[in-house]
């Protein structure tokens, strides 16, 4: 026995009704989104009150802001724009991509402002020690090796004109831009979130991390946990609360290798072309831009706690440093990081604070051997 017409088409009206009701329920806060990209990982949180439909609509379009990085600035994939200009004649003008030119414009200043410890020109010497995209044994290099990519190596070997979106390389050098893509995919991704109207989220892209507004509806602001590794494994050092900013880590404890009980850090010093040999094992730099931060992370890894805390100050930057002391960890921010968090945090957390020295010195105050830290 078949409805009446207008029995019918109130059931059909119903059923539209209950469906777009179900479509527009909101979803239990946070909301993350996470999975794989750049061979780490990806994890956003949301924490505005969003529905299913508008999750995976931001999804794919957070996937689509990474998808776009990769295909431009990885130096692992054939068909990548980076890979494209690493192969074109020396000499040859190439006109790049907006993006491109901009990260590279990023790394140049950078480059110039550390005196060279941050040089994207460094792929190279990277790949020789195992650590890039040609996938070469782990073994030390001869020296005769290290030496012939070292002369090949420096930023007056790639000229930019920023104002054409074209770029050159004068020298058969390979750029490599992982000190600086991902902090600039993590500020993509955020300006993404932003132009969609998502006002409360974190975005942490390997380590690497963005957040705007609060966790919750307290206006509680984000917390990160700065690691270091304890039995084998890393561990948060200090919880710092976050506000609209941005914070970008760099460490020698997750990817290294070992010949004949040495260890070999992935960082490489432009400037000897060889792993660092220091005792910072971490830098935590923040900073409003995640691709300036993730550079000058990489670069004060590479000075070490010495001339990284002195150029720090030099340039204001908020940095915290975590030194190796014995079996233990020194934890000492500059003078920008201090202000940005407030002293008497600083102070709470245990961390020493690099003062000047002798009225203007670069050089920075230790913490004394004895003192003491909370965990």
């Amino acid at each position: 026995m078949s409805l009446p017409s207008h029995r019918l088409m109130f059931l059909l009206l119903l059923l539209v009704t209950l469906l777009a009701g179900c479509s527009e329920q909101k979803l239990e806060t946070p909301v993350t989104l996470q999975g794989d990209i750049f061979g780490t990982f990806y994890q956003v949180t949301i924490a505005d009150p969003i529905t299913a439909e508008r999750r995976d609509a931001l999804e794919q379009g957070i996937l689509d802001e990474l998808e776009a990085v990769d295909a431009s600035m990885s130096t692992y994939r054939d068909d990548a724009e980076l890979v494209a200009f690493n192969k074109a004649p020396v000499g040859e003008w190439q006109t790049l991509s907006a993006p491109l030119i901009h990260v590279l414009d990023i790394a140049r200043s950078v480059g110039e402002a550390s005196d060279g410890a941050f040089d994207v020109t460094v792929g190279g010497l990277v790949n020789l020690w195992s650590f890039g995209p040609e996938a070469r044994p782990e073994e030390v290099p001869e020296d005769s090796l290290i030496e012939q990519r070292l002369a090949e190596v420096g930023m007056d070997t790639l000229e930019l004109d920023v104002e054409t979106n074209r770029a050159r390389r004068l020298k058969d050098v390979f750029v490599d831009l992982s000190g600086v893509a991902k902090g600039y995919a993590t500020d993509q991704v955020a300006a993404y979130l932003a132009d969609q109207g998502v006002e409360n989220y974190l975005v942490n892209l390997g380590g690497e991390v963005k957040v705007d507004g609060h966790r919750d509806a307290e206006s509680a602001p984000w917390r990160i946990g700065v690691e270091v590794p304890r039995d084998g494994r890393p561990q948060a050092e200090h919880v710092l609360p976050l506000e609209d900013i941005s914070v970008a880590t760099s460490g020698d404890y997750r990817n290294y290798f070992e010949v004949d009980g040495h260890r070999y850090s992935h960082t490489i010093d432009p400037r000897t072309g060889r792993p660092i040999q220091h005792r910072l094992a971490s830098v935590t730099i923040v900073d409003p831009s995640n691709a300036r931060a993730d550079a000058w992370a990489t670069a004060m890894t590479v000075l070490g706690e010495q001339e990284g805390m002195a150029l720090a100050r030099r340039h204001d930057l908020a940095v915290l440093m975590l030194v190796r002391q014995g079996d233990g960890w020194q934890s000492l921010a500059s003078p920008a990081f201090a202000e940005y968090f407030g002293r008497a945090m600083v102070d709470k957390l245990g961390i020493e604070v690099a003062e000047d020295v002798d009225n203007g010195s670069d050089g920075p105050v230790a913490a004394d051997e004895g003192s003491e830290q909370e965990n």
